[in-house]
């Protein structure tokens, strides 16, 4: 009697699939079945994307979340930042399995396609992987005095803590690298790094080409955020044509390309995440937490972990939004006055009592002729505003929260790397088709409020704070 056929395995064995609700399944590699009774020497000796993704790490990602502060706006926003990491690795091996091609032929000797949809992945999977608490927030309130930020201290992980794993994995869900192919971490840190001023030169040219898929105006970091944290948040936002605008994607011999027929996709891509920005991101309660958060995030990662987080890698391993919200949740009634205070502090934002209610809101738009220019600090806008004031408010409190926002690609920014336009008609390569269809999206704005502590005086904070961006140089307008 014949034995029966083992249906499929050959193609099942070796991956499998998460569920998503955006992606729909996320493919992943994993170790192959080792034979009954038989050693899998090789088998052993192979990391899989199962390894990284269940690393220490990487699990440690689902502790911290994707929206820092909105998500005490909109109750539905509890993903994480694993969740995002793990969508971002699947577009960006779309990416890599369509761009291959053109790759090729602007670099003959590139490695084999695995290896470069292998590269992507990887490097989007942990694009966020040196992220603290409040993710962003955190750079800018803590590493920032250190000279760091996620990305560098990213790129510490990726080297010293995840390339064991690295080094060892030999396949992407596609099939096997080309023998003697073997990941580099140096070349996944140097991926991570949204650094313009970054050295270039030292990776080669294909690693090069292939940034813009991981920092670029569309990104397999971008595109999946826009797309799950407007579901997660249940915020309607215009169609993204995920599929199109990969498709309308190429590598040329000037760089990263988009073909002209898929610039509306992009218009509507970028239009979407400028809606998201907008509406969630800079929601003005959420910037109202983060004013608040600000005021008492540096003394309480003073008590909490007062380290350079490279000296203490096993200390922040487990350093996390948890870690840190169950840390200052005790706080409350602590016999350690400052603990205490910040404790009470604290208290409020966990409670969801937004401490700086919005008295002015409106919008700073920069003409395109001054694009790049920079608007006067917040600091420098509370002054005057502070004279304007009646003199028997002049010592109230208040806060001006400026939020930027550029939306759009800029051709003219030589740091970079550009985003070049394929012409079909002329089969020109350049950026002045970008240049018109940049005419189509808003300029930079800065999103303009001014928060006090209740609305007693919001129509004196409003005509104070009119009055100065009224005198402020013509090349900024507002809409009062």
């Amino acid at each position: 009697m014949n034995p029966r056929p083992s249906l499929g395995k050959s193609h099942y064995d070796g991956s499998a699939l998460i569920a998503d609700p955006i992606h729909e399944y996320i493919t992943f590699t994993v170790p192959f079945a080792v034979p009954a009774g038989g050693k899998a020497r090789a088998a052993q000796q192979e990391a899989t994307e199962k390894d990284l993704i269940d690393s220490p790490w990487a699990q440690r990602l689902r502790y911290i979340f994707q929206l820092q502060s909105a998500r005490w706006v909109y109750p539905s926003a509890e993903h994480s930042r694993f969740v995002h990491s793990l969508g971002a690795m699947h577009v960006a091996g779309r990416f890599a399995r369509h761009l291959y091609s053109f790759l090729q032929k602007v670099v003959p000797d590139a490695p084999s396609a695995n290896y470069v949809e292998e590269l992507l992945r990887v490097t989007a999977l942990v694009h966020d992987i040196g992220h603290g608490p409040f993710c962003h927030f955190f750079d800018d309130n803590f590493l920032k005095a250190f000279g760091l930020t996620h990305e560098r201290l990213g790129q510490v992980i990726i080297r010293e803590h995840l390339g064991p794993i690295i080094r060892r994995i030999r396949r992407s869900p596609s099939g096997p690298f080309a023998p003697g192919e073997e990941l580099d971490p140096d070349q996944i840190a140097h991926l991570i790094l949204k650094d313009k001023s970054k050295d270039i030169s030292r990776m080669p040219r294909w690693v090069n080409l292939l940034q813009p898929v991981i920092s670029g105006s569309y990104t397999g970091d971008n595109l999946d955020y826009v797309l799950r944290d407007s579901y997660m948040c249940g915020v309607a936002v215009g169609p993204v044509d995920l599929s199109r605008l990969i498709h309308y994607t190429m590598i040329t011999p000037k760089g990263f390309t988009i073909h002209k027929t898929g610039l509306p996709a992009l218009q509507m891509f970028l239009n979407t995440r400028m809606y998201l920005y907008s509406n969630v991101y800079y929601h003005r309660t959420t910037r109202a937490i983060d004013i608040h958060l600000r005021e008492i995030f540096g003394d309480t990662m003073r008590l909490v972990f007062p380290h350079d987080p490279r000296k203490k890698m096993e200390e922040y391993l487990n350093l996390t939004d948890w870690s840190l919200l169950e840390t200052v949740r005790g706080w409350k009634k602590s016999r350690h006055a400052t603990q205490r205070r910040l404790g009470e502090e604290w208290a409020f934002v966990l409670g969801r009592d937004v401490k700086w209610k919005m008295g002015y809101n409106t919008v700073l738009k920069e003409k395109g002729q001054e694009r790049g220019m920079d608007f006067p600090s917040r600091e420098q806008f509370e002054k005057q505003i502070q004279k304007e004031l009646p003199a028997k408010l002049q010592t109230m409190p208040f806060r001006v929260d400026m939020a930027p926002l550029d939306p759009r690609p800029d051709p003219k920014d030589t740091r970079g790397i550009p985003l070049y336009v394929y012409d079909p008609a002329t089969q020109a390569v350049s950026t002045e088709p970008l240049e018109e269809f940049l005419d189509l999206l808003p300029t930079r704005i800065v999103v303009f409020r001014v928060y006090a502590p209740s609305h007693d005086y919001d129509a004196e904070l409003s005509r104070a704070a009119a009055a100065i961006l009224n005198k402020a140089p013509s090349s900024i307008d507002t809409n009062v």
